[in-house]
C-alpha cells in the first residue's frame, strides 16, 4: 500500500483537539484511513459490527468491486479465468502470484498429484464417525487431524514448511471429501489415480468403485472444474477471516484451514447453495414453474416468513460474476448429461426472469449470485445435498492456505484482537 497525500481528520463536539490520521491508497478500490493509533490518542475505539467498514490486513490476492459485479484473482478478472484456464492454473496463480508457464505447471500437477493420498490409519480415524454425521463434521475433523500425522511441515515460521503445508492440503482435500461420502454411503474407500487430472481424480474417488473400471466425462469433469476455480477465493469473507484470525495465534496450518472449514458450514455462507436447492426443490414439490409467481409475492411480504435464496451478496450490488459463468455451465451439463428439462432449471430460470424484471427486487439490487447455479450442476452431476459445503471447502482450501501464509509473510501482522463496546453491568460489590 502507499501513503496518500491527504489526511483524515477526527473532530469531536466538545472542543476536544482533533486528530489527524494517515490515509493509505491499494492498487484499485477505497482508500484506507490507518486508526492504530486511534486508542492510544483518544482513549476510544471504532464501532464497525460486522465489520462493514473495516479493512482487517492489506492483501494482494483477491479483489472484489461489488458495484461493477468484478471479480480479480492476482488482477485477472473470473470470467477470463474460468474460460482459459484449470484449476491447477488458478491455483498456482493464487498461490504464487503468476499464472504458470508450460514448465511450471507440469512441475506443479505432479507435485499435487504426489501427495493426494492420505496416511492409512486415517482410514480408522475415519470410523470414529458415525455412519450418518454430516459430511462437514467429518471433515473438520479429518482436516484438524492432518497435524497429528504431518509434523514435518507445521513450523509456521519456515517458508519451505508452509510451502509444504500448502501442496499437502490442496492434494488432500479431495481424498478427504471423497472419503467422507464414500463412509456415509458404507462403500469402499477409492485410492487417487495419478494419471488423471486433479478434478478427474476426484470425481473417481467420488463414483467409482472397485468392481469396474470409472470412466471421467469431459463435460461434467469441465464442470466441476469451474464451480472449484470460481469458489477458489472470496476476499476477506468470514471463513477466510476465521483461517487468518485462528492463524494468527501461531496454530499449525492444518489447524487453521479445520477453522475455516468449520466457519464455512454455516447456512449463511457455504451452506447458501444447499438452502437454495432446497428452496428450489420445496416449490417444485408445491406447484412448480406455475407458482413461482405467487411464491415471488411472498418474498415481497416481509410478513410471510418467506425467503428467496440464492440472489443478493454482501459485496455485490450488480450481477455477480460467477452467476453468468455458472449459469452457462449449468446449461452445458443438463445437455450432456440429457437433463436440459430438468424441472429445476426451469424454475430457477422462471425465478430469475422475475427477480431481474420487478422493479422490487431490482431496486434492492438482488441478483442471482454463485450459489443459485451451482446447486443444480452439482445435483446433475450425483453430488448429494449435503456433501455441497465440502465441495465448497474443497476448492476454498487453495484461498485459505494462499491467505493464511501471506498473513504470516507479512511483517506487521499481531494476533487478531477486535475490541467491544461493553453494556454489561456496571463495577458493583457483592453483598
Amino acid at each position: 500500500m502507499q501513503l496518500s497525500d491527504k489526511k483524515a481528520t477526527l473532530s469531536f463536539s466538545d472542543g476536544s483537539a482533533a486528530i489527524e490520521f494517515p490515509v493509505y491508497q491499494g492498487t484499485i478500490g477505497p482508500d484506507v484511513i490507518d486508526i492504530r493509533k486511534l486508542y492510544g490518542q483518544t482513549g476510544m475505539f471504532t464501532y464497525d459490527p460486522g465489520f462493514l467498514a473495516t479493512a482487517s490486513c492489506e492483501s494482494g490476492i483477491t479483489y472484489i468491486d461489488g458495484d461493477k459485479g468484478q471479480l480479480l484473482y492476482r488482477g485477472y478478472p473470473i470470467e477470463q479465468l474460468a474460460q482459459k484456464c484449470d484449476f491447477m492454473d488458478v491455483s498456482y496463480l493464487i498461490l504464487n502470484g503468476e499464472l504458470p508457464d508450460a514448465t511450471q505447471k507440469k512441475d506443479f500437477d505432479g507435485l499435487v498429484t504426489n501427495h493426494t493420498m492420505v496416511h492409512e490409519q486415517m482410514h480408522t480415524f475415519l470410523r470414529g464417525f458415525r455412519r450418518d454425521a454430516h459430511p462437514m463434521a467429518v471433515l473438520t475433523g479429518l482436516v484438524g487431524a492432518l497435524s497429528a500425522f504431518y509434523h514435518d511441515s507445521t513450523d509456521i515460521t519456515n517458508a519451505r514448511h508452509r510451502e509444504i503445508s500448502a501442496i499437502r492440503l490442496i492434494a488432500k482435500m479431495p481424498t478427504l471429501v471423497a472419503m467422507a461420502y464414500k463412509y456415509s454411503m458404507g462403500q469402499p474407500f477409492i485410492y487417487p489415480q495419478n494419471d488423471l487430472s486433479y478434478t478427474g481424480n476426484f470425481l473417481r474417488m467420488m463414483f467409482g468403485n472397485p468392481c469396474e473400471d470409472y470412466k471421467v466425462n469431459d463435460v461434467v469433469e469441465r464442470a466441476l472444474d469451474r464451480i472449484f476455480i470460481l469458489h477458489a477465493d472470496h476476499e476477506q469473507n468470514a471463513s477466510t477471516s476465521t483461517v487468518r484470525l485462528c492463524g494468527s495465534s501461531g496454530t499449525n496450518p492444518f489447524a487453521a484451514i479445520a477453522a475455516g472449514v468449520a466457519c464455512l458450514w454455516g447456512p449463511a455462507h457455504g451452506g447458501a447453495n444447499e438452502a437454495c436447492l432446497q428452496m428450489l426443490e420445496d416449490l417444485q414439490a408445491n406447484g412448480g414453474v406455475e407458482k413461482v409467481g405467487e411464491f415471488m409475492e411472498k418474498v415481497k411480504d416481509k410478513n410471510s416468513g418467506v425467503r428467496l435464496m440464492g440472489f443478493g451478496h454482501r459485496v455485490y450490488k450488480n450481477y455477480d460474476p460467477r452467476a453468468k459463468l455458472m449459469q452457462e455451465t449449468c446449461k452445458e451439463v443438463l445437455t450432456a448429461l440429457g437433463l436440459e428439462n430438468d424441472p429445476l432449471f426451469k424454475l430457477a430460470m422462471e425465478l430469475e426472469r422475475i427477480a431481474l424484471e420487478d422493479p422490487y427486487f431490482v431496486e434492492r439490487k438482488l441478483y442471482p449470485n454463485v450459489d443459485f447455479y451451482s446447486g443444480i450442476v452439482q445435483r446433475a452431476i450425483g453430488i448429494p445435498t449435503s456433501m455441497f459445503t465440502a465441495i465448497f471447502a474443497l476448492a476454498r482450501t487453495v484461498g485459505w492456505i494462499a491467505q493464511w501464509d501471506e498473513m504470516l509473510s507479512d511483517p506487521e501482522y499481531k494476533i487478531g484482537r477486535p475490541r467491544q463496546l461493553y453494556s454489561g453491568a456496571p463495577v458493583r460489590d457483592i453483598k
